[in-house]
């Protein structure tokens, strides 16, 4: 594995950071996690741009414009050889001394690119369906870190995660702080109710997903209603299906939510169908390399 760090390719077991990295000491940065298929790299130019949205946010300059920064992307995917990947895509405050003062943060912002594999849920859950539960690690409120911005400091999303595992789930339901369902610990949340689709509104403490988008694109093309409302754990526990979207995820059916079961509790004709359609999205949208 080749890693990009600042310019140059390093061997996996060479490539490193400072230990002064501000991103390292206080998360103090942003990140994409982008997805590979057949060479076509799925949303390239989207993830860049909420990456420099996000980078915008928290006043931190990346070093490398919108297109340069996609070059390089390409240039990691061709110099490990893979045609099929899950790249992270890492910029950082840079190296600064020990306090929070990020104007002590001398010379460039750090940039990162790993290309590797990823599998967030095992294979059989996309057919059998996910079982989850809601757990009490509370959104991040806007007002304090805005979960539209996808910056490295994700310790929210892991002590809810945390919690799932120690109840023994593999994913949870996080809601905001007026008790709405936000989203999950990686993954944004989608019902179904006769016919008609719902995810809460970004306002709600959720992140502007790109296959949360790419979900909405896929329901306006197919004449199938969509919503973003908000939603309780009530309206969950009662619709006809669930699902959950992320670029690591992709699309993964939910069969079960704090012991509710979830419609007849096996993956929906929606949900399927609307995966089915992803699929066939992934090999035409993207940047070809």
């Amino acid at each position: 594995m080749k890693v990009y760090i600042n310019g140059k390719f390093y061997e996996k077991s060479e490539a490193k950071i400072s230990v002064f990295d501000h991103g390292l000491l206080y998360g103090d940065g942003v990140f994409e996690g982008i997805r590979v298929y057949n060479r076509l790299v799925f949303k390239l130019k989207e993830h860049i741009e909420r990456l420099f949205e996000s980078a915008k946010s928290i006043m931190l300059k990346i070093s490398l414009t919108k297109e340069q920064l996609l070059e390089v992307v390409i240039q990691t995917l061709k110099e490990n050889k893979l045609d099929d990947a899950y790249i992270r895509l890492i910029v950082t405050r840079g190296e600064g001394d020990l306090g929070l003062d990020p104007r002590k943060c001398f010379g460039r912002s750090s940039i990162i690119i790993i290309a590797d594999k990823i599998a967030l849920y095992p294979k059989e859950l996309y057919k059998e369906g996910l079982k989850i539960i809601t757990v009490p690690t509370v959104r991040n409120v806007p007002e304090a870190l805005n979960p539209q911005i996808k910056s490295l400091n994700y310790l929210n999303n892991i002590l809810a995660k945390i919690e799932a595992l120690n109840a023994g789930f593999d994913e949870a339901i996080m809601l905001d702080h007026l008790g709405y369902v936000a989203e999950c610990t990686g993954d944004n949340i989608f019902i179904v109710k006769k016919n008609h689709l719902y995810t809460p509104p970004q306002c709600m403490g959720t992140l502007r997903g790109i296959t949360r988008d790419a979900v909405l694109e896929i329901s306006r093309k197919n004449k199938i209603f969509a919503h973003e409302h908000v939603l309780t754990r009530h309206e969950v526990y009662i619709s006809d299906e669930c699902f959950l979207t992320g670029t690591a995820a992709e699309i993964i059916p939910v069969v079960c939510v704090d012991g509710r079961v979830i419609g007849a509790g096996k993956p929906g004709k929606m949900t399927l169908s609307i995966m089915k359609k992803f699929k066939e999205l992934t090999r035409r949208e993207g940047v070809k390399y």
